[in-house]
């Protein structure tokens, strides 16, 4: 077969995507068997122990017949609910291994079920998330944590200047340099691969009122709005900065492709409490392709049937969506064993007038 017509094949074939198993005494086993409930427009290869996934399949009375496998061993006998130290090792061997096949080509991206950041530290492994592992294994300076949801009237896509720092340490660290890095991994990736030519991002203050002209808080016209007018300059569609406390409404949002919060829960608590269940994270910034769920390990539900698989399944449907964009999909390796086989801060003029009405946001 020639190059091209090699080329032309692979075009045709569907994404491969892997889809890590996480923490085994959680529920991300169980919402990965769960996977076999529909059809995907995509080839999903778990990645877990199989014995595991097989005895948690029959724990939960679960068909897993049309689940692809790929064996990852693990390190001891896991129990749904019961942590293990010994099996820290196991989760990572699932993330190496995953990320290893994007890069390499045989994965057009990753999903990862949650994991339990504790229990990999008391095996005495610094790990602070999955983010900030796969930046480090993919010698990534910089990436953006953004969660996304898609509401009945509008979409989420939630990015965060700053993510796990303390209250009191957020102001610091939102430099001009570090915002500008920000939103350029946003806008570049919303480009690349949600595939929106020209995103529009609303972009949240710091203060209460977005500063008020000054008058609580100087951020928004020391730094942010300074890094707004620079990149509104090179043609990026930028508004605000804005009140975060009316960002998120209805009218404010519409037409939006994105929305920057300045730190974790000014964002994050409008996200969780519109769409608990159906949201999800995706890293910004990586070379590959990452989404993941938008929950913990709930260690009091492994095993009992009751833990929803919404959040993975949006997360896969994201992962195939953006996977999709590429102009050839990985073809995958080998075939794995089956189981069975508001008003913008002041001064006004450095924001852009926002469209009034309903909108659903998603671009």
């Amino acid at each position: 077969m020639s190059n091209t017509a090699a080329k032309n094949a692979s075009r045709s074939l569907p994404p491969v995507i892997a889809v890590t198993s996480g923490e085994p005494a959680g529920i991300g086993p169980d919402i990965c068997l769960r996977l076999a409930e529909r059809a995907w427009p995509a080839r999903l290869v778990v990645l877990g122990d199989r014995d595991l996934l097989a005895a948690r399949a029959q724990q939960l009375g679960v068909n897993a017949e049309r689940i692809e496998i790929r064996h990852v061993p693990l390190r001891k006998l896991a129990l749904a609910g019961r942590l293990d130290a010994a099996n820290a090792r196991y989760v990572l061997d699932m993330l190496d291994a995953a990320l290893a096949g994007c890069v390499a080509g045989d994965y057009a991206a990753m999903v990862t079920a949650p994991v339990h950041k504790g229990v990999i530290n008391d095996a005495g492994i610094a790990f602070s998330g999955h983010t900030e592992y796969l930046a480090e294994h993919t010698a990534t300076p910089r990436v953006v944590m953004m969660l996304a949801a898609q509401l009945p009237d509008v979409g989420l896509r939630v990015a965060l200047a700053t993510t796990h720092l303390a209250l009191k340490d957020v102001a610091a660290a939102i430099t001009r340099e570090e915002l500008e890095t920000t939103i350029r991994i946003l806008h570049a990736d919303l480009q690349a691969k949600f595939g929106i030519a020209a995103p529009r991002i609303l972009v949240a203050g710091l203060n209460p009122h977005a500063g008020e002209g000054g008058h609580m808080g100087r951020e928004e016209i020391e730094v942010i709005t300074p890094v707004l007018d620079m990149l509104r300059a090179e043609g990026m569609n930028l508004v605000g900065p804005l009140p975060a406390d009316t960002l998120f409404t209805k009218n404010v949002l519409a037409g939006s492709d994105a929305q920057l919060a300045m730190y974790h829960d000014q964002g994050l608590a409008v996200l969780k409490y519109a769409a608990f269940d159906e949201g999800i994270n995706v890293t910004l910034g990586l070379p590959i392709i990452r989404t993941s769920v938008d929950h913990g390990t709930a260690l009091d539900l492994a095993g009992s049937g009751k833990a929803s698989p919404t959040s993975l399944f949006a997360a896969v449907d994201a992962a195939i969506d953006m996977a999709q964009r590429r102009t050839a999909p990985p073809a995958g390796p080998p075939q794995g064993r089956r189981s069975h086989d508001p008003e913008p801060a002041q001064p006004a003029n450095h924001s852009h007038p926002l469209p009034r009405g309903e909108g659903r946001g998603e671009g």
